[in-house]
C-alpha cells in the first residue's frame, strides 16, 4: 500500500513539473511572437546592430587584412544567444570571441565576454507604419587573454531607430563605448552605423552598410575611421507553412572596406550565421 502511494505522490509530481514546464515555455513562445509581431521583420543587418528584438542562437566570423597585410581571425564575433524574456525587452549573453593572428608577435587569444539589455519603446509593422525605435546598454567584462582584449570594464549606450518603405529599410544605430577606469589611456569612442537593405526574390536581402567611428582619447585620440560594407543576406524559415512557428535560419557575408584616410584595418571579410526560434 505504501508503495502504490508512494509510487501515485512521484507521478503526480513528476506530471505537474512537466505540466508547469510546458505552461512556462508556452507562455514565453506566446509572448515572444506578439512582442515580434508588432515590429518589421527586417533580419539584423551584418554590422550594424539590431534595432528591433530578437530571439536568435548567432555566431560571426571575421577576417581583418591590415595595411602591412597581416591578418586576424575573429571567431565567434561577440555573438552568442539573444532571447526575450519580457514583452519589448531583449537580453543578450555574447560569448568571448577568439582571435587567431598571423604576426607571431601578437600571440591568440580569448576576446572580452559582454552582456546586453535592450528596450524597444516604439514600434510598428508592416501595416502600422513599418517602424522602430529602441535603446540598449552593453556591458563588457575584460575576459580578454595577452591583448585580445581591453584591460577594464566597459558599458556602451546605443540608441536605435530603423524605418521600411515597401521593399526597402533603414536601420541606424548611434552609440559609445565608455570605459569604467583609465579612460585616459583606453579613450571613448562614438560609432555611427547605417544600414540600407533591400528585399528581393523572397529570401534575399541585399544590403549596404556605413561604419563611422569618431575616437576620443587613448592612442587614436581624434581621429576617425569610415567603413562601406556591401553585404548579402539570405533567411528561409523552417515552417513556411506556419504562421505561428518563429523557427528560420539566416546566413550572410559582406566585405567591410576602409574609406576614410586613417583605419586600424584596410578591409574585412564578414561572415554571418543565425538560427532563429
Amino acid at each position: 500500500m505504501r508503495r502504490t502511494t508512494l509510487l501515485f505522490c512521484t507521478l503526480l509530481v513528476f506530471t505537474t513539473s512537466l505540466s508547469a514546464q510546458e505552461s512556462f515555455f508556452s507562455r514565453w513562445e506566446q509572448r515572444t511572437s506578439q512582442t515580434q509581431s508588432k515590429q518589421p521583420a527586417w533580419p539584423p543587418p551584418l554590422i550594424t546592430g539590431y534595432v528591433g528584438l530578437i530571439q536568435v542562437d548567432r555566431s560571426d566570423f571575421y577576417r581583418q587584412t591590415a595595411s602591412n597585410l597581416t591578418q586576424t581571425w575573429n571567431i565567434d564575433g561577440s555573438k552568442g544567444l539573444n532571447l526575450i524574456p519580457f514583452a519589448n525587452t531583449e537580453v543578450d549573453t555574447n560569448l568571448p570571441p577568439y582571435f587567431f593572428h598571423s604576426t607571431p608577435k601578437v600571440l591568440n587569444g580569448a576576446g572580452d565576454m559582454s552582456f546586453l539589455l535592450k528596450y524597444r519603446f516604439l514600434a510598428g509593422n508592416a501595416q502600422h507604419g513599418n517602424y522602430v525605435m529602441s535603446a540598449s546598454l552593453l556591458g563588457t567584462i575584460p575576459t580578454g587573454s595577452y591583448k585580445n582584449g581591453s584591460t577594464d570594464a566597459a558599458v556602451g549606450p546605443t540608441v536605435g531607430v530603423g524605418k521600411g518603405v515597401g521593399w526597402l529599410d533603414v536601420q541606424s544605430t548611434l552609440g559609445a563605448s565608455l570605459p569604467v577606469e583609465d579612460t585616459a589611456k583606453l579613450g571613448r569612442s562614438i560609432a555611427w552605423n547605417t544600414a540600407l537593405q533591400a528585399h528581393v526574390a523572397k529570401y534575399f536581402w541585399p544590403e549596404v552598410e556605413f561604419n563611422a567611428t569618431y575616437f576620443k582619447g587613448g592612442a587614436n585620440d581624434g581621429k576617425n575611421q569610415v567603413f562601406a560594407t556591401p553585404g548579402l543576406l539570405a533567411a528561409h524559415k523552417l515552417k513556411p507553412g506556419s504562421e505561428r512557428s518563429r523557427l528560420a535560419i539566416c546566413a550572410g557575408a559582406g566585405m567591410q572596406i576602409a574609406i576614410s584616410q586613417f583605419h586600424t584595418y584596410n578591409h574585412e571579410i564578414a561572415v554571418t550565421t543565425r538560427f532563429l526560434f
